[in-house]
């Protein structure tokens, strides 16, 4: 009898570290730590840009987002006696976006604050990394945009590395445009370099496409997502009245471009499918336009992804096919 149990528990054994599941079967080298790491890397020639233009501000808001960013994940987890995986590097990640999203004159315990918010309730609270239903980064962008919206508007002039901002109210560029004050507006080569009032991450759109070709090389994005954000963007602009001479400015201007390339490409609030990425980036770049030209913000990128983020499910029912094997109703 006991020779007999112990063959059966040798079978049980082999057959479970022989298992194999249903094919199709697709071979990745691919882990959220490199994947992360990638996007890190991606997102350095921003983080020099945003140092250089905006000085020690831009360092400290850095430093505090990802700071409370990854302690934050670090202790819900224990709270709740998961596996800790801040190795993955996607608090780290998210820090440095929401960063990105603030105004250097941002004070530092706001930023904490929705550094917190996103960990714990827009990640943590809905199951962690590839649960969570909306970009935890623009989740704390909105939070904070509506709970102290005087500061998360307040600009200020690019100043150089080494000076502190001061709190220097300045139009950006989708204001002067919301305001028709074209007059006032710079010229296209400081808008592609980046020496223009707005938030420390999105004003250089050199340096972030630099990211976007780095992140198309390493396959980490398809360009199709942002190029088809970008322009949807642009063409529901001029059907809804905008100036031709004015929609490079809307493209160049606000936070398009870094949504386009890092947030609207998240893996774990997009659409799954191919066609599911094309219908999400033209429902983007729909609300994105309708939002600056008929609503009452000059910006609307963080709610349009969000928005989409939120039907994303429902994207995903319809494009999804038939598994293999399965027969058609």
């Amino acid at each position: 009898m006991e020779k007999n149990i112990n063959n059966e528990q040798r079978i049980k054994g082999l057959r479970d570290d022989f298992f194999v599941s249903l094919a199709p079967h697709i071979r990745s080298n691919d882990s959220v730590n490199k994947i992360m790491m990638d996007v890190i890397i991606a997102m350095f020639p921003i983080l020099a840009g945003s140092i250089y233009f905006f000085g020690l501000n831009a360092v400290k808001l850095v430093i505090v987002c990802v700071g409370f960013c990854v302690a934050s994940e670090y202790l819900f987890q224990k709270a709740l006696k998961k596996d800790v995986r801040i190795n993955d590097l996607s608090a780290v990640v998210t820090g440095m976006l929401i960063a990105f999203n603030l105004p250097a004159t941002m004070p530092w315990w706001m930023a904490a604050f929705g550094s917190v918010f996103a960990m714990v309730v827009v990640k943590g609270c809905f199951g962690g990394i590839g649960s969570n239903f909306m970009n935890p980064a623009l989740g704390a962008r909105i939070v904070l945009m509506s709970s102290w919206a005087k500061e998360m508007t307040t600009y200020s002039d690019p100043v150089g590395f080494g000076s502190a901002v001061d709190a220097i109210s300045s139009a950006t560029p989708l204001q002067m445009i919301a305001a028709e004050d074209y007059a006032s507006l710079p010229d296209l080569a400081n808008m592609a370099i980046g020496r223009i009032p707005g938030v420390i991450g999105e004003t250089s759109a050199i340096l972030i496409l630099i990211g976007a070709i780095y992140l198309v090389v390493r396959k980490v994005i398809r360009f199709d997502v942002p190029v088809i954000y970008v322009l949807t963007t642009g063409i529901i602009l001029f059907v809804l009245g905008i100036p031709a001479n004015i929609i490079p400015y809307e493209l160049l201007g606000g936070g398009l471009l870094l949504g386009a390339v890092f947030m609207a490409t998240d893996y774990s609030s997009a659409p799954i499918t191919r066609k599911g990425k094309i219908i999400f980036a033209i429902g983007c770049g729909i609300i994105t336009a309708v939002i600056r030209a008929k609503g009452s913000l000059p910006e609307g990128v963080s709610y349009a992804i969000c928005l989409m983020n939120v039907v994303t499910p429902l994207i995903d029912r319809l494009t999804i096919g038939e598994a293999y094997g399965e027969a058609s109703k």
